[in-house]
């Protein structure tokens, strides 16, 4: 069952990656050991997923320094400032580089720079892989039976250093016939869901069907949902949530279904600086991710555009969240 596939890895002193943007028509990985490739593949999202991008940053940061291999505060510093602009919003991405900073400036002029740094970077990304088996894991108290499960955007292991979050709770109680279809929302603009959810789906013989964002309210009036579980970039300790811009939709409806609605997270996505959803950044993207689909126009160039990435759900509207250190229910206190 299953045909392996990664989306990031390091191996003999070079970083792999698979470019996000073609999947599922086309398969291609890329190798580099430059730190600014990867940057800019992140902000492309040849790169993204949470986790995956606050990993990447690290063996960049690392592999910024294999041919430059001193200690030299002001690289560091332009380096780690060049990654922490990628992306705003995930705050893995600075978790991570917070990590590769501590390392960094505890050094001596002794110490093999590149490689405590690339040590450091292998160790979050093995860091990851155990966190997502325990998402899993824990996420399996909430199937009581064999359900149908509804998920948006992308939480796999293209997300993530290991087998996912959201996706990975799902693949794991489909293993033990707790889940019996999988619907996934296609995720506008950029069809995460489409394009990346369902590939995975494939990849793991999981059944599925994919539809639009717009059509999960009438999937829920017909009763063909039992529980909804997503991803989320950043969360407050209050447990208000950002995640894929179309989420805060789905918990709402859920709400008025009455349906589950969960959200699956590695404790580093919690942000013990936001109280509550009021502190989470939301990035704006460009406006042509939402005039045309792998760059085939359907819409005028001209039009003003809207492009928030990531929308924001209130901790009421979440049912749980999972995380590697257990599942949580309200009041949530992240504080502690």
């Amino acid at each position: 069952m299953g045909q392996d596939f990664f989306s990031i890895k390091y191996f003999d002193k070079q970083f792999i990656y698979i470019d996000q943007t073609q999947l599922p028509l086309i398969e291609e990985y890329y190798t580099t050991d430059n730190y600014e490739q990867i940057a800019v593949a992140i902000e492309k999202l040849c790169i993204r997923g949470a986790p995956a991008i606050g990993i990447s940053a690290a063996y960049a940061i690392a592999l910024a320094f294999k041919n430059h291999n001193l200690l030299d505060n002001e690289y560091f510093e332009n380096v780690s400032n060049r990654l922490a602009s990628t992306r705003p919003t995930a705050v893995n991405l600075f978790w991570a580089i917070e990590q590769m900073k501590k390392v960094y400036y505890s050094l001596s002029k002794n110490d093999n720079v590149f490689d405590n740094l690339v040590n450091t970077a292998i160790s979050i990304h093995n860091d990851d892989i155990t966190k997502c088996n325990l998402i899993a894991k824990n996420g399996l108290p909430i199937f009581s039976n064999k359900c149908t499960v509804l998920t948006h955007c992308n939480t796999g292991k293209l997300a993530t250093g290991g087998e996912g979050t959201a996706l990975a709770v799902i693949k794991e109680a489909y293993k033990r016939n707790l889940v019996e279809l999988v619907y996934v929302d296609e995720t506008r603009p950029l069809l995460q869901g489409g394009r990346l959810t369902t590939y995975e789906l494939k990849k793991e013989d999981i059944p599925f069907y994919m539809i639009t964002d717009s059509m999960a309210a009438f999937v829920m009036k017909q009763k063909k949902v039992d529980l909804v579980i997503v991803g989320a970039d950043r969360i407050a300790v209050n447990g208000d949530a950002a995640n894929k811009v179309g989420s805060y939709n789905l918990a709402v409806i859920c709400k008025y279904h009455n349906i589950p609605f969960y959200i699956a997270a590695p404790e580093t996505t919690i942000d013990k600086n936001c109280k509550s959803e009021n502190d989470i950044p939301i990035e704006e993207r460009n406006k042509f991710e939402m005039n045309r689909i792998q760059n085939i126009k359907f819409t005028k160039s001209i039009y003003s555009v809207y492009n928030p990435s990531f929308d924001l759900i209130p901790h009421n509207l979440i049912t749980g969240i999972i995380t590697d250190k257990g599942l949580f229910n309200e009041p949530y206190n992240f504080n502690v």
